[in-house]
């Protein structure tokens, strides 16, 4: 039977969130973790964009050590020839997805009369054949907005991008316009005419982004191929957000008439979702609602009497799932007393203090200038007081990380 597998977009889209950015030092240890939670790939950036350059490298060469396995890291770029030859003079990334509007609202509205659908096709062709040309490992052709792209069309470019060599297409819900119901029908069409695999990629314009990606990946498996989830940690994303990578993989493994029928991938690992969560949260600088699935501060609290008595009797009564799955319950520490902390301005005394205390020693007083130098520049980078992660990460790669903090204009 097909399987559903995740494409977690947080370090494309989840970054256009306006008003918001991560510095490239988090996102690196945004696909750490998502490496770690067994997600099949992170779309990881922009590689024609002239300051993700040297970041995804640094993420490359981390693939090459098998740091970042058995993740795929791939990158964005729209359906045009020039950006796929700049992709390949830029960096040696092995994944893409190459995107272009498909629906007649923005052919018009966007284009302007400077292109047709005809020329949308011949635009994407080019573009994938190109990509495979130069080697090209993965290739996602996405059909932005559409979920308003006439269905005779829609089918006439994922068709074209088969034949040209795509493994998927992206069918996004750009807009957020779909319901379950109609993405359903659309993407089992799709599917069932054309014989590729799907992604599923929505928007949260109308709250529905999680049940329309589950209802999406659900009509590509009733139809024969594989579906692909595209998520981003707590649904960060353009406008209201995208589908939220816990709540879809929560939905998939415990909702009625999912769970135990359609198969996600196995090596997703939910008991990486607090701290993925968390850290995402700390990195974005926004807080984790209350209320958020799975993670948040009330997902298994109880006050009324009623759902007090239920839950301590059998916590099956009001809990559909077990805190301990998204690997909650352990008490976290907060220091009330003296607090060294590592910054821009931090000297060596204090940072062996706070190395110390993470048991990780350097050979030699070089060394140990060498990592405080680049902590102070990660403080610089972040502008956020370093968690402990990032500063084992700094200490066990710290040619990776000069290479992903270096930003030049």
């Amino acid at each position: 039977m097909p399987k559903i597998y995740i494409i977690d977009v947080t370090n494309r889209d989840g970054v256009q969130t306006s008003r918001l950015g991560l510095a490239k030092l988090q996102k690196t240890l945004l696909n750490l973790y998502l490496n770690e939670m067994g997600v099949f790939q992170s779309e990881a950036g922009f590689p024609v964009t002239r300051h993700e350059i040297n970041y995804l490298k640094g993420n490359l060469r981390l693939v090459e050590k098998k740091v970042l396995s058995p993740i795929r890291i791939s990158g964005w770029m729209r359906a045009i020839s020039a950006d796929v030859k700049e992709t390949f003079k830029n960096v040696k990334i092995k994944h893409f997805n190459l995107s272009i509007s498909t629906s007649k609202q923005m052919i018009v509205g966007k284009f302007q009369g400077k292109k047709n659908e005809k020329d949308i096709l011949k635009l994407m062709g080019n573009a994938v054949t190109l990509a495979k040309e130069k080697g090209a490992k993965s290739i996602g052709v996405n059909a932005e907005d559409a979920s308003r792209t006439d269905m005779d069309y829609l089918l006439k470019f994922a068709s074209l991008a088969k034949e040209k060599g795509a493994d998927r297409i992206r069918y996004c819900d750009t807009l957020g316009y779909d319901s379950p119901f109609s993405i359903y029908e659309r993407v089992y069409k799709l599917a069932k005419e054309t014989k590729i695999p799907i992604e599923i990629h929505c928007h949260n314009d109308l709250g529905m982004a999680v049940a329309c990606s589950v209802a999406g990946a659900k009509g590509a498996i009733d139809a024969g191929v594989d579906a692909y989830i595209n998520t981003t940690v707590n649904g960060m994303g353009e406008r209201t957000g995208n589908a939220d990578l816990v709540s879809v993989i929560l939905a998939i493994q415990k909702s009625s008439g999912i769970a135990d029928k359609y198969k996600l991938d196995r090596k997703i690992d939910l008991k990486k979702a607090w701290k993925l969560a968390h850290y995402a949260s700390y990195a974005f600088g926004v807080p984790v609602p209350i209320n958020q699935v799975g993670v948040g501060g009330n997902a298994f609290a109880h006050e009324s009497g009623i759902h007090v008595d239920g839950a301590l009797k059998d916590r099956r009564n009001y809990e559909l799932y077990d805190f301990e799955e998204l690997g909650r319950g352990k008490p976290e520490i907060v220091e009330t007393g003296r607090m060294i902390t590592l910054g821009e301005y931090s000297g060596i005394k204090g940072f062996r203090n706070i190395y110390g205390k993470l048991e990780i020693e350097f050979k030699d007083d070089k060394e140990a200038r060498k990592i405080l130098e680049l902590a102070r520049y990660a403080n610089v980078h972040t502008q956020k007081p370093l968690i402990e992660d990032e500063l084992k990460f700094i200490a066990q790669y710290p040619q990776e990380a000069r290479q992903i903090m270096t930003v030049a204009p």
